[in-house]
C-alpha cells in the first residue's frame, strides 16, 4: 500500500493521470465515439428483436431442467458424501480437532482450496516439454479435491456445485466413459480417459472452490505467472535461435521467417493456443487488480504475452487473439472498438515482414502447411461415414488403429490426428459426443456474456468477460488445430472453461 501511495502522489503520475483524462474527455465527446456508440445501439436493438437472439437466450430444456433433476442430485450427492462423512467425523471428535494444530492447519489450506490451485498450476504448466509426465496433472486435481473435502470437514456449506458446472459439461464427461468402453480398441483408450479425467477434476474443483473475486484473482494469478514464465522462455528461444522445423513452415512462401517458438509445449502452434488461453486472464487482472503495482505488472506480462504469440507465427493463435481482445471490448468499453480498429491498421506498416506474409498464407491453398491438412480432413469424413454415430473411440491411439486397419488415409505423412478440435471430438465420441461438447461450449460462452452484460462493473464481472472471450477465442482455434493433442493443454482449456462458469456463479451471488 506504501508502494501504491507513493507512486499516486509521485508528480510523474498525477501529470500522466491528468492528460489520461483530458485524452479520454476529448475522445468521448468527438463524433467518432459518438458515431460508433450509435452504431452499436442500432446493432443492439436489431439484433435482440431477431431470431437468432431469441433462440440464443433461450436455456433449453435440459439446462433448465438440470438443477432439479435426479441425476444432478444423485451425482451432487455422491460427490459430497466424503464432505459429510468427514464432517461427522469432526462433530464427533470436534474437541480433539480444533486442539490440534496440524488439523487447523489442514484445514485452513482446504478453505483456500481455490489458492492452492493458483500455485499449483504456477508449478506444474512451465515444466519443460521433456519432463512432462500428464500423470502431474492427474495427482495436482486429485490432490486439491482432497484439500477441498478437508475444508468442507469443518464446513457444512463447503460443498461440490455440480449444479454450477450444467448439463452440457457433466454429460460430456460421462460420455467420455462410455466412448473408452466403446472404443474400436479399447485397450488403446484407457490411458486417454485418465486426461479427460484430471480435466473433470480440474473442472470440478475450480467451480467449487472459487467463492468470490478474490479466488477469482488469485486463479488469474497463476494464469499470469504461466504466461510471463513460458514468455520469457519463448524470448529467451529467440535470442539463442530456434532451429527451422520443415514441418512448421513452407519456406517457398515465408523465405525469411526465422524459427518458430514453441516455449515448454513442443509446438508452436500448442504455445499460441496456450498463450490466446491465459492471455485474457492477464488482461483480466490488468483491469481489476486493486494495487496499481499489480496491475502494471499484468500489463508487462500481457504485452511480453502478446509479443510470444506473434513469435510463435501461429496463424490460428492470431486469429483466436484478435477475437478475444474484440469480445473483451465489445462487452466492457464498445466505445473503445473505433481505438481498436485505429491501432490495428497503424499497426501494420510496422509488423515484421515475416509475421505480415505468414498472416497472407492463411487463405493461400498452395502453403504445404495448410494444404497437407486437407487429406487429414478427408479422412476423419471418411471414419465418420463408416462410424458416424459411435465414432472410432477415445484417444487418438484408437482413431489411428482404426484409420489403419481400414486404410482410410491417403496423404504422405503420417496420420496422427485430423488437426481439427470437432472433427478430433467426433472421432473419438461419436456423434452425440460432438453434439453435447458443442453444446457444452455454446451455452458456457452464452451464459457468460449474458452475465456480464446484466452484471454491476465488479471484478468478477471482468474475469467472466475475460474467461468467455478467451473461450470464444480458443475455439476459433479449435478449428485450424487439435488443441488437445497434449493433455496439458486439454487441461488449461478445461481450466479455463471453468473459470468462466465460475465467474458466472459468483456474479449472480453478488447481483442476487
Amino acid at each position: 500500500m506504501a508502494e501504491n501511495n507513493y507512486i499516486r502522489e509521485s508528480y510523474l503520475y498525477q501529470i500522466l493521470c491528468a492528460f489520461w483524462t483530458r485524452l479520454k474527455d476529448l475522445y468521448h465527446q468527438s463524433a467518432v465515439c459518438t458515431g460508433c456508440l450509435f452504431i452499436l445501439s442500432w446493432l443492439g436493438d436489431r439484433t435482440r428483436e431477431s431470431v437468432i437472439m431469441s433462440f440464443f437466450n433461450q436455456d433449453g430444456v435440459f439446462a433448465s431442467a438440470w438443477k432439479d433433476s435426479l441425476l444432478c442430485r444423485a451425482l451432487t450427492w455422491a460427490f459430497n458424501l466424503p464432505a459429510r462423512v468427514l464432517n461427522l467425523w469432526y462433530q464427533a471428535w470436534r474437541a480433539t480437532f480444533d486442539d490440534s494444530f496440524f488439523a487447523r492447519l489442514i484445514f485452513q489450506f482446504g478453505h483456500e482450496t481455490a489458492i492452492a490451485e493458483s500455485w499449483l498450476i504456477m508449478a506444474l504448466w512451465v515444466i519443460p516439454y521433456a519432463a512432462w509426465n500428464n500423470a502431474y496433472s492427474l495427482a495436482a486435481f486429485l490432490f486439491l479435491l482432497l484439500l477441498f473435502y478437508a475444508g468442507a470437514m469443518r464446513r457444512e456449506n463447503f460443498k461440490i456445485h455440480l449444479e454450477s458446472i450444467g448439463f452440457y459439461p457433466t454429460a460430456f464427461f460421462i460420455l467420455i466413459f462410455i466412448a473408452a468402453a466403446w472404443s474400436y480398441q479399447s485397450n488403446l483408450s484407457w490411458r486417454f480417459l485418465i486426461y479427460h479425467i484430471s480435466a473433470a477434476l480440474c473442472v470440478i474443483v475450480t467451480v467449487s472452490a472459487a467463492r468470490n473475486a478474490y479466488d477469482l484473482k488469485r486463479l488469474c494469478g497463476g494464469a499470469l505467472f504461466v504466461t510471463a514464465v513460458s514468455s520469457g522462455y519463448a524470448f529467451f528461444q529467440r535470442v539463442h535461435g530456434v532451429a527451422i522445423n520443415r514441418a512448421y513452415v513452407d519456406l517457398n512462401l515465408n523465405p525469411d521467417m526465422p524459427g518458430r517458438v514453441d516455449s515448454f509445449y513442443d509446438n508452436p502452434n500448442t504455445f499460441g493456443a496456450v498463450l490466446v488461453m491465459l492471455l485474457p486472464l492477464t488482461l483480466a487482472l490488468a483491469l481489476c487488480a486493486k494495487k496499481l503495482i499489480i496491475r502494471l505488472l499484468a500489463w508487462c506480462v500481457w504485452l511480453a504475452g502478446v509479443i510470444a504469440l506473434v513469435m510463435t507465427y501461429s496463424r490460428a493463435g492470431y486469429i483466436g487473439f484478435a477475437l478475444s481482445v474484440m469480445i473483451i471490448i465489445l462487452l466492457l468499453k464498445p466505445d473503445l472498438i473505433p481505438v481498436l480498429i485505429a491501432l490495428c491498421v497503424f499497426a501494420i506498416p510496422f509488423l515484421p515482414s515475416a509475421v505480415w506474409t505468414r498472416i497472407l498464407t492463411i487463405t493461400n491453398f498452395s502453403d504445404t502447411t495448410t494444404s497437407s491438412r486437407f487429406p487429414l480432413y478427408q479422412t476423419a469424413l471418411r471414419v465418420i461415414r463408416r462410424s458416424p454415430v459411435t465414432g472410432a473411440g477415445l484417444g487418438i491411439d484408437a482413431v489411428q488403429q482404426y484409420v489403419k486397419d481400414y486404410n482410410l488415409y491417403r496423404g504422405a505423412a503420417v496420420f496422427v490426428h485430423s488437426h481439427n478440435l470437432y472433427l478430433q471430438i467426433w472421432l473419438e465420441t461419436g456423434l452425440f459426443g460432438i453434439i453435447i461438447f458443442l453444446a457444452a461450449l455454446f451455452r458456457n460462452i452464452k451464459t457468460g456474456i449474458q452475465t456480464v452484460r446484466r452484471s454491476a462493473p465488479s471484478a468478477s464481472r471482468v474475469i467472466t468477460c475475460a474467461a468467455s472471450a478467451g473461450l470464444c477465442g480458443i475455439a476459433m482455434c479449435g478449428m485450424a488445430d487439435y488443441i488437445w493433442h497434449y493433455p496439458r493443454v486439454m487441461c488449461i482449456f478445461w481450466f479455463l472453461f471453468a473459470v468462466s462458469l465460475a465467474g458466472v456463479k459468483i456474479n449472480r451471488q453478488e447481483n442476487a
